[in-house]
């Protein structure tokens, strides 16, 4: 009999699931789809912070997960045996015009105090650098926040590590003891439909993988664009943001114009094979914060859900908090994340 049941192996289960273990409770995972079959199982990987200005609950949860990343992933690979492609390497992003430098500078000055000097944001010449992208002002933001992981590597690894700490994964089954609900946009639907407005919806994403290998450099983010080296040799792109879909894992014409842009933006990739092209739906809550609390729908049952764009960047901290309330019964969940301020 398990203590702790959670509905769906995404990320956010997964990770919750991974943190319950970590205070010796007896874990299910049931998910029909199995590990990652959702926007878990994808092929981009960036986790990048919000900008260290205008402090927040979100932003300061955010800061805190991508702090315990590091340590987060490294027993995850240690006790499943296999790499979720993690690693701490930064971001860089061109700086336009004047105005941009001198907004990335104050940034800088921000970053000293908000970012608690565990993490830095600096203004770098282009020309010092390997890989960079190109900057009509010879300058760069880079920040050593950002990390990257292989989405889809990540999600096994943590199912792996799951089962070897005695965790149960299953496609079907009985919940028991205290249910999680984290089931994505499933869940987000069954939210809305109960309720006379939109709780939260879909929103479609498309990648492609390259051969491209920059594998120790620092990810990119350039017009909107993220740009991952992966630890395997190749490097991810994406992603488009749609609202509107009739296939929610089909690539199409869409996905031809961001690896366009992507060569364009990005010259070292313009030869570059596409290894491979890739789609899939995130959950966004109508608050655009995940929905971490008591399940609006079920009396003494739980909901972690909403992880949009920032799912794996936050899915460290999310399973602390979740486990803490679960199990110990401290609340420790920011208030613009309980479900009221989307429900």
């Amino acid at each position: 009999m398990a203590d702790v049941t959670i509905m769906g192996a995404g990320v956010f289960g997964l990770s919750v699931a991974w943190s319950c273990l970590q205070k010796d409770a007896h874990v299910m995972v049931i998910d029909p789809h199995g590990v990652g079959g959702g926007s878990s199982g994808g092929v981009v990987g960036a986790l990048a912070p919000h900008v260290p200005e205008n402090w927040n609950e979100k932003k300061a949860f955010q800061f805190d997960s991508l702090i315990m990343a590091e340590a987060f992933w490294a027993e995850v690979a240690e006790a499943a045996g296999q790499s979720p492609g993690y690693a701490r390497l930064g971001r860089l992003q061109p700086l336009a015009d004047d105005r941009a430098v001198a907004l990335a500078q104050e940034r800088a000055v921000n970053a000293q105090t908000l970012w608690q000097s565990k993490a830095v944001w600096e203004v770098v010449a282009a020309d010092t650098l390997d890989w960079a992208p190109p900057s009509a002002t010879g300058l760069l933001a880079h920040d050593t926040l950002s990390a990257r992981l292989h989405p889809r590597q990540a999600s096994a690894a943590l199912a792996a590590a799951i089962r070897a700490r005695g965790g149960v994964i299953a496609t079907e089954g009985e919940p028991c003891g205290q249910v999680i609900w984290c089931t994505g946009v499933a869940g987000l639907k069954e939210l809305t439909e109960a309720h006379t407005r939109i709780v939260g919806n879909g929103v479609k994403g498309q990648g492609a993988v390259l051969d491209f290998n920059a594998a120790n450099q620092p990810q990119l983010f350039v017009d909107a664009l993220h740009f991952i080296p992966h630890e395997d040799g190749t490097t991810a792109i994406g992603s488009t943001s749609e609202r509107d879909y009739d296939d929610p894992t089909s690539t199409d014409t869409q996905l031809d114009e961001i690896i366009t842009r992507a060569r364009q933006l990005v010259p070292a990739l313009k030869d570059a094979l596409v290894l491979k092209r890739w789609a899939g739906v995130r959950p966004r809550t109508r608050s655009r914060a995940p929905m971490l609390g008591n399940h609006p729908l079920r009396p003494d049952e739980f909901i972690a859900n909403g992880g949009f764009k920032i799912g794996f960047g936050m899915a460290p901290k999310v399973g602390q908090v979740m486990a803490e309330l679960v199990l110990d019964g401290v609340d420790a969940i920011p208030s613009e994340f309980r479900p009221e301020m989307s429900y």
